[in-house]
Protein backbone atom coordinates (compact mmCIF):
# COMPACT_ATOMS: atom_id res chain seq x y z
CA UNK A 1 0.00 0.00 0.00
CA UNK A 2 1.23 3.48 -0.90
CA UNK A 3 0.43 6.05 1.80
CA UNK A 4 0.17 9.60 0.45
CA UNK A 5 -0.17 12.56 2.80
CA UNK A 6 -1.16 16.03 1.60
CA UNK A 7 -0.81 19.12 3.76
CA UNK A 8 -2.05 22.66 3.40
CA UNK A 9 -2.63 25.63 5.67
CA UNK A 10 -5.84 24.29 7.21
CA UNK A 11 -6.15 20.88 5.55
CA UNK A 12 -9.30 21.91 3.72
CA UNK A 13 -8.15 23.09 0.31
CA UNK A 14 -6.51 19.71 -0.36
CA UNK A 15 -9.59 17.65 0.59
CA UNK A 16 -11.12 17.95 -2.89
CA UNK A 17 -7.78 16.97 -4.42
CA UNK A 18 -7.67 13.91 -2.15
CA UNK A 19 -11.11 12.87 -3.43
CA UNK A 20 -9.96 13.19 -7.05
CA UNK A 21 -6.77 11.24 -6.32
CA UNK A 22 -8.80 8.48 -4.65
CA UNK A 23 -11.08 8.27 -7.71
CA UNK A 24 -8.08 7.83 -9.99
CA UNK A 25 -6.49 5.31 -7.63
CA UNK A 26 -9.71 3.27 -7.58
CA UNK A 27 -10.01 3.39 -11.38
CA UNK A 28 -6.43 2.10 -11.66
CA UNK A 29 -7.08 -0.49 -8.93
CA UNK A 30 -4.13 0.79 -6.89
CA UNK A 31 -3.69 0.06 -3.20
CA UNK A 32 -3.38 3.52 -1.66
CA UNK A 33 -4.25 5.51 1.41
CA UNK A 34 -4.54 9.22 0.66
CA UNK A 35 -5.36 11.85 3.26
CA UNK A 36 -4.97 15.55 3.98
CA UNK A 37 -4.11 17.40 7.16
CA UNK A 38 -3.38 20.93 8.31
CA UNK A 39 0.28 21.98 8.34
CA UNK A 40 0.60 21.70 12.11
CA UNK A 41 -0.53 18.06 12.07
CA UNK A 42 1.69 17.03 9.15
CA UNK A 43 4.88 16.24 11.14
CA UNK A 44 3.01 13.69 13.26
CA UNK A 45 1.18 12.14 10.29
CA UNK A 46 4.43 11.89 8.31
CA UNK A 47 5.35 8.97 10.58
CA UNK A 48 2.61 6.96 8.83
CA UNK A 49 3.20 8.25 5.28
CA UNK A 50 5.36 7.19 2.34
CA UNK A 51 5.36 10.72 0.87
CA UNK A 52 4.29 14.24 1.84
CA UNK A 53 2.96 16.64 -0.76
CA UNK A 54 2.43 20.20 0.38
CA UNK A 55 0.11 22.76 -1.16
CA UNK A 56 1.73 25.41 -3.37
CA UNK A 57 0.72 28.14 -0.91
CA UNK A 58 3.00 26.46 1.65
CA UNK A 59 6.13 26.14 -0.48
CA UNK A 60 7.94 28.41 2.00
CA UNK A 61 7.68 25.55 4.56
CA UNK A 62 9.28 22.92 2.32
CA UNK A 63 12.70 23.01 4.03
CA UNK A 64 11.11 22.47 7.45
CA UNK A 65 9.20 19.42 6.22
CA UNK A 66 12.21 18.09 4.28
CA UNK A 67 14.25 18.07 7.50
CA UNK A 68 11.56 15.95 9.18
CA UNK A 69 11.25 13.82 6.05
CA UNK A 70 14.99 13.08 6.03
CA UNK A 71 14.75 11.72 9.57
CA UNK A 72 11.73 9.57 8.68
CA UNK A 73 12.76 8.55 5.16
CA UNK A 74 9.75 10.37 3.69
CA UNK A 75 10.20 12.39 0.49
CA UNK A 76 8.63 15.86 0.46
CA UNK A 77 7.52 17.88 -2.56
CA UNK A 78 5.38 20.88 -3.39
CA UNK A 79 2.28 20.06 -5.43
CA UNK A 80 2.52 21.57 -8.93
CA UNK A 81 0.44 24.75 -8.85
CA UNK A 82 -1.23 24.05 -12.21
CA UNK A 83 -2.22 20.51 -11.18
CA UNK A 84 -3.36 21.88 -7.82
CA UNK A 85 -5.44 24.62 -9.42
CA UNK A 86 -7.05 22.19 -11.85
CA UNK A 87 -7.59 19.63 -9.08
CA UNK A 88 -5.81 17.16 -11.36
CA UNK A 89 -5.91 14.03 -9.21
CA UNK A 90 -4.19 11.96 -11.88
CA UNK A 91 -1.14 14.22 -12.20
CA UNK A 92 -0.72 14.62 -8.44
CA UNK A 93 -1.15 10.88 -7.86
CA UNK A 94 1.45 10.12 -10.55
CA UNK A 95 3.89 12.55 -8.93
CA UNK A 96 3.37 11.01 -5.48
CA UNK A 97 3.87 7.45 -6.76
CA UNK A 98 7.03 8.49 -8.64
CA UNK A 99 8.46 10.02 -5.45
CA UNK A 100 7.66 6.88 -3.44
CA UNK A 101 9.12 4.55 -6.07
CA UNK A 102 12.31 6.63 -6.34
CA UNK A 103 12.82 6.83 -2.58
Amino acid sequence: MKKILLACSAGMSTSLLVSKMEEVSNERELDTKIWAVAQDKAPEDMKEADVLLIGPQMRFMKKKFEKIGEELGVPVAVIDSVAYGRIDGSAVLDHAIKLIDNN
